[in-house]
């Protein structure tokens, strides 16, 4: 994983640069311009997406790891018992996973929102104008982020896939189905 994370990183530092120049330079009705502030915005939030993602990548590898022992111990039981604890051990450990991931995105997707909009508020005549187009617009570099680093994941091997394939067969070795056996045999 450490391997794969390397060469996310490597990406990242290219993309994000890629993204600031093609960000900060923009086309309006008095012709072109540069607008570092966004670019540089939407660059960071691109890396905070990306980190995010790396983040959450390791922390539903480590909880499928220890699912798959959990999982395996459960399958120990003797007939139907050992089914339905197999079963909700690992089913158990996918909601925890998909929840917890899904609200740590969120949070730092919140905390961005809030730092942006301090950044895009203007005071003009004891009224605060937000420019929320400008703020969605470099907030969308936190959802590239996100899915780019979960492509890698995707190509890279299928980290989930692989998770739930050793969890499926260390069950199956336990209470005696695979290797081509039947569940009627």
């Amino acid at each position: 994983m450490w391997a794969e994370y390397q060469i996310c990183f490597i990406f990242i530092a290219f993309f994000a640069v890629v993204i600031f120049a093609l960000v900060s330079h923009t086309h309006g009705p008095e012709g072109s311009a540069w607008d570092f502030d966004a670019g540089g915005l939407t660059a960071v939030t691109f890396v905070v997406g990306a980190l995010t993602s790396i983040l959450a990548g390791f922390i539903g590898m480590m909880v499928a790891v220890y699912a798959n022992a959990r999982t395996a111990v459960s399958a120990k039981k003797e007939g139907e018992a050992g089914w339905m604890a197999s079963f909700n051990a690992a089913f158990r450990a996918g909601g925890v996973m998909g929840f917890s991931l899904c609200a740590i995105s969120m949070v730092v997707l919140y905390v961005l929102a809030v730092l942006y909009r301090s950044h895009f508020s203007v005071e003009d005549k004891g009224k605060t104008y937000i420019n929320y187009k400008m703020l969605f617009e470099c907030l969308a570099g936190y959802g590239l982020g996100g899915s780019a680093i979960a492509m890698f994941g995707r190509v890279g091997g299928g980290i989930f896939t692989k998770a739930a394939d050793v969890g499926a067969d260390l069950s199956g070795k336990v209470i005696g189905v695979g290797d081509g056996k039947k569940l009627d045999e």
